[in-house]
């Protein structure tokens, strides 16, 4: 095992990352407390903020989900940002308002409207979804590792492969840096991120453009099908994939606790707005860049990758000059490690908030709750790395998890701000459902049995139906009707947010 083959590479990467334990490390004497841990002091300005929202959003749904959708259906994929466009574009009318309810997460918001039962739940569907999220954030960095140290492949120690050593590695490195000073070590690296995503994806582009023939060489080189932007989709795939993204982006606990930590409500609505351009123009790029590698791979100068998901890898290491390759690599473990972390941080300051100090300590000092929080983040870390070994379908795994979440909090956040006829007893109900059926469909639909139902009604597409939609559905609709069947709220901060 060495370097040898990509030398420059491995020391992009190891400088990226040494710089980022630096930074943990000189991050972390500034922790004082459970805002400075979870929120950063309530002091991020706009340039920060959006650095960090950008960087949280972009992650590995983006550079290894939508690469390998991208890889799949070809530019049919353009359509994917519409989802995080959309929800954003929602969020900037809320960005305000979030920050000026002076919370520290989502479960705060839900149970000052709805009581302690959308808490407790709320909590139970961020920690499941989550904690799935971060799982697959440690294969897509394996993935990277991989490339770098060939001589894993086959390797073995202590009777585990080398491939699962890579994983085990990538887990330990998230799990130390988010640890070490959540989110003011999240926030500010981000930024970091955040540029070296640009950089990367904007210098790549254009030389890869150029490299397969400019768009005469893109529609000559990919099959007619992946040319059109409707061919690949029916109005059911639609939903299954945009859906998801776009419950998660309205209701993500990281972008309420972006909002939190802002200086005023000026600077988080004003970061939201800017949010909007970032995702648009970011996402729409990785799936060009996406593009681009399948492109190569048909006209024969790159060979394709054993996993569709990796193309923007195989970009990296073997159809870029080594320069511009190791900033493409620094991109992509950015886009890793910034998404791992933030998704590790908001489950483990949900619990240490929603639990612990709701129910069990309220009177606990700061100095336990930090030092809880950086406990819980370890254990819910090796949680997620023993889920790492269950999956490699980045897409597939992602609309899960965003379905979880999404189908359960997000209506009822949304009833929050929006609904002042909804009850408690709606959104308790609500929240349960959405979980228990998106939990339900997608263990019915690996056993079978959606395909059987389907064929029994007469309906021989059900079994292409994800979770998403029946979970939502009902989850809106159990919402309404409890609500409007159960007593009205019978004060005014009772109904308002």
């Amino acid at each position: 095992m060495s370097f040898t083959e990509h030398p420059l590479h491995a020391v992009f990467v190891g400088v990226y990352l040494l710089a980022l334990i630096g930074v943990g490390a000189l991050k972390a004497g500034k922790i004082k407390s459970q805002e400075d841990f979870s929120l950063a002091g309530r002091g991020l300005g706009t340039f920060v903020l959006v650095g960090t929202l950008l960087a949280t959003w972009m992650g590995t749904g983006s550079i290894f989900g939508n690469a390998q959708k991208t890889y799949e259906i070809g530019v049919g994929a353009f359509i994917l940002p519409v989802a995080g466009v959309l929800g954003i574009m929602i969020l900037w009318r809320l960005a305000g308002r979030i920050r000026s309810l002076e919370q520290v997460t989502i479960q705060d918001i839900l149970e000052r409207r709805f009581g302690v039962a959308t808490r407790i739940i709320g909590m139970v569907a961020l920690m499941l979804a989550y904690v799935i999220i971060v799982s697959y954030q440690y294969r897509a960095g394996a993935a990277v590792v991989g490339r770098l140290l060939p001589g894993l492949e086959g390797a073995e120690w202590f009777g585990i492969e080398g491939s699962a050593w890579a994983v085990i590695a990538v887990a330990v490195f998230v799990i130390a840096y988010t640890a070490l000073a959540g989110m003011f070590s999240v926030a500010y690296t981000d930024v970091v991120n955040g540029v070296v995503m640009v950089v990367g994806i904007f210098i790549a582009l254009p030389i890869l453009f150029f490299q397969v023939g400019g768009f005469s060489g893109i529609s000559e080189s990919l099959p007619a099908a992946q040319l059109s932007m409707t061919s690949s989709y029916t109005p059911i795939k639609l939903v299954n994939w945009l859906m998801p993204a776009f419950l998660l982006i309205l209701g993500d606990a990281n972008v309420y606790q972006r909002f939190f930590s802002a200086r005023n409500a000026t600077v988080a609505r004003r970061s939201a707005a800017w949010l909007i351009l970032g995702i648009g123009v970011m996402e729409c790029a990785i799936i060009a860049l996406a593009l681009l590698g399948r492109t190569l791979v048909e006209q024969g100068q790159l060979a394709a990758p054993d996993n569709p998901a990796h193309i923007v890898v195989s970009i990296a290491f073997d159809a870029l000059p080594p320069i511009l390759g190791a900033m493409l690599m620094a991109t992509v473990i950015a886009i890793v490690v910034s998404t791992a972390d933030s998704f590790l941080l908001a489950p483990s300051t949900s619990f240490v908030r929603d639990v612990y100090k709701r129910f069990l300590r309220p009177q606990a000092s700061e100095a336990n709750v930090v030092f809880l929080g950086r406990v819980v983040v370890v254990i819910f870390g090796f949680v997620a790395l023993g889920l790492a070994f269950t999956s490699d379908n980045f897409f597939e795994v992602a609309l899960f998890a965003y379905t979880i979440y999404g189908a359960s909090i997000t209506p009822v956040m949304l009833a929050a701000f929006f609904w002042p006829r909804a009850t408690r007893a709606g959104a308790t109900w609500s929240m349960l459902t959405g979980v228990v059926v998106a939990l339900g469909w997608q263990w019915a639909q690996m056993a079978g049995g959606i395909e059987a139902l389907g064929g029994a009604v007469g309906w021989a597409g059900l079994g292409n139906v994800d979770a998403v939609l029946p979970a939502l559905t009902l989850s809106i609709l159990v919402l309404v009707v409890v609500s409007l069947l159960t007593k009205h709220p019978g004060t005014l901060e009772d109904r308002v947010v």
